[in-house]
């Protein structure tokens, strides 16, 4: 994948839909729809090894290129130690999904919508003292099973796989799991070893995604970056 935002920080598929990166995002959303013709792929999480990959923006640009489609999209993020997906849509983080897990809030009294249509938001409200109980929690299966009522695609935003259990628990809820690699940051064996750590809790590995690469411009010619 090319670089996903612009230079404010925004993302792409928001602030430029027509770029190349934005289509980026559109040809991974194909694949992943492409992936399994015999069974739907409703239940998506995003993966890293390690921190600072780039995994959290490239669910947000993929969650955006799913509700331009049409599609009624929830991003959760059940990264509940360092949650920032509530930063890039700019929506508050007081309550949020352990909220809603520890039985103070209605799932629908914490959903945020985002300025995208289609597209909501479940942050991973205050940082609990036991975030892989939590995730783990039959509370979270019984969530997870309302949800999936109501949204078309529901994608996770989680920490990375080699750093906690909690990526590991939330593969084992999902359909499938896409690998977020950096180019030139995470050595080849760290993505093995999170690929098989993945592999080992029969999670099921639609692809990967290698980030922020630099893309020749006699390949980004034929749209062009449109501002």
């Amino acid at each position: 994948m090319p670089r996903l935002t612009n230079e404010k920080g925004t993302l792409v598929t928001m602030a430029n839909p027509k770029s190349t990166s934005s289509e980026a995002y559109r040809k991974l959303r194909t694949n992943i729809q492409f992936s399994s013709i015999d069974s739907q792929i409703q239940t998506i999480m995003i993966a890293s090894a390690l921190s600072g990959e780039g995994k959290t923006t490239t669910i947000g640009n993929l969650a955006v290129t799913y509700a331009q489609e049409g599609k009624k999209v929830l991003l959760m993020d059940t990264d509940l130690r360092k949650p920032s997906v509530h930063r890039m849509f700019n929506v508050p983080n007081h309550v949020g999904l352990t909220s809603v897990l520890s039985s103070q809030y209605k799932v629908t009294e914490v959903l945020r919508e985002t300025g995208v249509e289609g597209l909501h938001v479940l942050s991973s409200g205050p940082i609990p003292p036991n975030p892989s109980e939590m995730i783990g929690s039959r509370k979270m299966t019984a969530l997870l099973q309302d949800l999936k009522e109501e949204y078309d695609v529901i994608l996770f935003d989680t920490p990375p796989v080699l750093a906690v259990t909690d990526a590991l628990i939330i593969s084992s809820l999902c359909d499938g799991v896409i690998l977020v690699v950096s180019a030139g940051k995470v050595k080849k064996d760290l993505v093995k070893k999170a690929k098989a750590h993945l592999e080992h809790v029969n999670a099921r590995i639609l692809g990967a995604v290698l980030n922020n690469v630099q893309v020749p411009k006699s390949r980004s010619s034929y749209y062009g970056e449109q501002a």
